[in-house]
């Protein structure tokens, strides 16, 4: 799949393929898993032209091409 950078939350991991987009595993309570591995339906149609992706204890923060950022994961650790 043309894996470009991996990140990990200590219940979930996030990678980044080389279209942009995102596939994640790992505890769908903490933004994991999903529906197909994909992150929560609430911002995987916004997980488009990811350049890089930081991992907090359970939550994600995904930069994408224009600058602007897209989190998920437990909203009390910033998703």
């Amino acid at each position: 799949r043309n894996v470009q950078q991996i990140q990990a939350t200590v219940r979930v991991f996030a990678a980044i393929l080389a279209d942009g987009s995102v596939v994640t595993w790992g505890n769908h309570d903490h933004g994991g898993g999903g529906i197909y591995g994909m992150p929560s339906s609430k911002v995987r149609d916004k997980l488009r032209n990811v350049q890089q992706i930081k991992a907090a204890l359970f939550a994600f923060a995904a930069i994408l091409a224009d600058g602007s950022v897209v989190t998920w994961g437990t909203a009390t650790s910033g998703g």
